[in-house]
């Protein structure tokens, strides 16, 4: 069932032989035995691709909800409450997931050997039930409501530019200004492009259309372009936080703000997994640092 699972998640055999680091025979001997065992066929297959059948869909939803469970009960019975095992599927955004989860897997692994955790990282919204993983350490406060999700840190964005810019083309006094300025926006994840929602002084959410020269797809790249002196880029304060402290950026703007938490999300099927219990709490105390909020520039 474990190879099954991976098999229909990855829709190839040749795919699942190397997440599963066993050989691509190896892993359709275990399909066709299932399939043995169940007498129906589970997938169909083509040269290049595999796809579920009708029972094929049905197989997957009860052989997760069994996984799960068996790894439960081995993690209850083995008494690892205290000490989880077991492997944990995280994913994560390409900025936040290698500056800052990186770091924090690497040290719930050195904490808590018997576990093994494969980390990817994407520049779109996962479907964590759907795609296989079993957490989404994410930065936004939206989640699926067939999802569980935990605050790990409090965090917001907050308007950036160098001082070479404002130097250049002055400092916005109000969010309508920024129509006038050169703002660098990002197609990232989940969010909106070109559509900055700030909240000023405590009050009702605005929604912005920005423009400019430069936009990307990627946050270190706009941010890049901001110490540079090419725009008005708008992060999240775990990132540019030294950069502010350090003077290579000004805030811009400094009673508003875009309210941007982060969160552990997993699926509803997970709730009483201690490994993943395990790793949240975990994760819940790596992040307190995020919670320190430099001074204004």
């Amino acid at each position: 069932m474990r190879v099954f699972s991976v098999v229909a998640r990855k829709s190839s055999f040749t795919a699942a032989a190397d997440d599963l680091r066993v050989s691509p025979a190896y892993v359709s001997k275990r399909v066709r035995l299932l399939e043995q065992q169940l007498g129906t066929r589970l997938l169909h297959r083509t040269t290049r691709s595999v796809a579920l059948t009708e029972d094929g869909e049905r197989v997957l939803r009860w052989a997760q909800r069994i996984l799960d469970d068996l790894d439960q009960l081995l993690q209850e019975v083995g008494g690892t409450r205290a000490q989880p095992r077991g492997s944990l599927r995280v994913c994560s955004s390409f900025g936040f997931g290698r500056q800052q989860v990186a770091p924090a897997i690497g040290a719930l692994v050195e904490r808590h050997p018997q576990l093994q955790v494969r980390l990817e990282v994407f520049d779109r919204l996962i479907d964590v039930a759907a795609e296989g993983f079993d957490l989404d350490v994410r930065v936004g406060d939206e989640a699926a409501p067939h999802l569980i999700a935990r605050r790990l840190a409090d965090n917001h964005r907050v308007l950036c530019a160098s001082p070479a810019y404002v130097a250049r083309r002055g400092l916005p006094r109000t969010p309508a200004d920024l129509a006038g300025h050169d703002c660098l926006a990002i197609k990232e994840r989940d969010h909106p492009f070109g559509l900055w929602r700030l909240r000023c002084h405590g009050g009702q959410e605005q929604a912005l259309k920005v423009s400019g020269p430069l936009s990307s797809n990627h946050g270190e790249i706009a941010l890049r372009w901001a110490l540079d002196g090419r725009g008005i880029v708008l992060r999240s304060l775990w990132e540019v936080a030294p950069l502010l402290a350090g003077g290579q950026l000004m805030q811009l703007l400094p009673g508003c703000i875009q309210p941007a938490n982060v969160w552990a999300v997993y699926p509803t099927r997970l709730e009483r997994s201690a490994k993943l219990r395990v790793a949240v709490e975990f994760l819940a105390q790596w992040f307190r640092h995020l919670n320190a909020t430099p001074p204004a520039a």
